[in-house]
């Protein structure tokens, strides 16, 4: 990490937009978010930003397209591969997370895709799955816009405000992203639980 804060920070301006919305992009439409830190390039999109050396209003809307892109991408994949993007090596660790988001997007449909951005692991994976889902594209596209706004001018006005800070936000947003992952997956599974039970009690009518 410290080598792309590096990186990033000594790069000439042209070059650290194409790096920060390649890195957004990325990290959903390829499933590379569990190690490309998209939200790290966007935090300290904005701590160049506040020095000067970026303009915000340029870095607000390469980042939103890019998270808006990268989501559709995602969406396309998850649509098209089906069960074979979940045998993937990417995702085969994470079996029991993905059916907690799976479980969640099947309750929360469009709720679940804007949700979903917060968070470091669901922003990878949620766009796919809402393909898999064969939730209908508009309806995704809606809450996947609403989600990158919100998320993209968010982290990058963090960024700004921060200034030489931003480590300090990272941890936060880290930490955040961590706590709300939990309760969701916690809360999908006991969902999951309850109605498992219920329908082993159901008795069919006859």
């Amino acid at each position: 990490m410290t080598h792309l804060v590096d990186q990033l920070l000594g790069v000439p301006p042209v070059a650290a937009y194409l790096l920060i919305a390649a890195l957004v992009f990325a990290e959903t439409a390829v499933f590379l978010g569990f190690v490309l830190p998209g939200e790290t390039a966007v935090l300290l999109g904005g701590v160049l930003a506040s020095s000067g050396r970026l303009s915000l209003t340029w870095l607000l809307l390469l980042v939103v397209i890019a998270a808006v892109a990268g989501d559709t991408v995602g969406y396309e994949v998850g649509r098209h591969a089906g069960p074979r993007l979940l045998r993937s090596r990417p995702l085969r660790g994470h079996h029991q997370r993905i059916e907690g988001a799976r479980d969640f997007l099947r309750r929360r449909g469009g709720s679940a895709v804007f949700l979903g951005r917060f968070t470091a692991f669901l922003r990878a994976v949620m766009p796919a799955l809402a393909g898999l889902s064969r939730m209908p594209y508009p309806r995704f596209l809606v809450f996947n816009a609403a989600g990158g706004l919100v998320w993209g001018v968010g982290v990058a006005l963090l960024g700004f405000s921060a200034g030489a800070s931003y480590r300090k936000v990272e941890a936060a947003l880290g930490r955040g992203s961590a706590i709300l992952l939990g309760v969701l997956v916690v809360a999908a599974l006991l969902v999951w639980q309850r109605r498992r039970r219920a329908r082993r009690h159901e008795t069919p009518s006859r």
